[in-house]
């Protein structure tokens, strides 16, 4: 069973477990679900590396705000990790386990439900802030971009009946793909999840290249061990791409150019 996970004060995350809190029953802290169960915690879900200490599940999915400097309105989900500093959460070169085939399912319906959310890009962001320590497969799924849009309880609601009915579906996983390359919001890699066949795991992107080496390869590939493929963003990975190709000739994955 997977775990549903919300700040209590981030606004759009605590809006979005409010709605689905009203068709379960709590239990100490916990909201217990027929498909999922849901958590509401008092500290920030980006630090959220201590989940596992106190609870046991096959996975974490936090519901979110997303803050953006553009101010351009989106509803994005993500992987979680850190290529060098950990600002934001989680630790220093670490990434999480990624969520390949609850992203791909949420991030199609979204796309199918597309006219509730006109005014809304819909996107995946690279991997990027905490938490990275969970030992469990983990996935942000956010609402941006305002504190307009974090307190519209309506719009929390539309997106929480969409998250709702991706946890219970019964997904057939896709061939899943670690991602290099591209802009923190990679168009070829969310197009690839909506028309495509892979589902994705990390995603680095080209600000990011520089500071993958050896190791930090290694470990990517450790968290993402269902990755048959890498997908580069072939035009998207500047002055590192040789020392990439370099890295990926050394693996058994299949590299397919985007």
């Amino acid at each position: 069973m997977e775990l549903l996970v919300a700040y209590r004060d981030d606004p759009a995350g605590y809006n979005m477990a409010k709605f689905l809190s009203q068709e379960m029953t709590q239990n100490g802290e916990i909201y217990r679900g027929k498909y999922y169960d849901l958590l509401i915690i008092q500290t920030p879900a980006i630090s959220a590396d201590w989940l596992e200490e106190k609870y046991n599940y096959d996975g974490f999915i936090f519901l979110s705000k997303h803050a953006a400097e553009s101010g351009v309105l989106a509803l994005t989900c993500h992987s979680t990790g850190n290529f060098s500093e950990a600002k934001f959460g989680g630790n220093a070169r670490q990434v999480a386990i990624p969520h390949p085939y609850i992203q791909k399912e949420y991030l199609q319906t979204l796309w199918k439900n597309k006219s509730q959310f006109s005014d809304f890009q819909i996107t995946i962001e690279a991997t990027h802030h905490g938490p990275t320590a969970l030992t469990k497969p983990t996935i942000f799924i956010e609402i941006g971009t305002t504190e307009k849009q974090w307190t519209d309880v309506s719009l929390c609601n539309s997106v929480a009946i969409l998250v709702h009915d991706v946890m219970t579906k019964n997904i057939i996983p896709s061939p899943m793909a670690i991602c290099f390359g591209g802009t923190h919001y990679p168009e070829k890699f969310t197009n690839e999840l909506l028309k495509g066949t892979f589902a994705l795991g990390t995603v680095v992107p080209k600000h990011a290249l520089d500071n993958i080496d050896k190791n930090l390869f290694l470990h990517i590939l450790e968290q993402n061990k269902m990755a048959k493929t890498a997908l580069l963003d072939w035009g998207g990975l500047g002055s590192n791409k040789q020392k990439l190709i370099d890295f990926l000739n050394n693996t058994d994955l299949e590299v397919i150019k985007l």
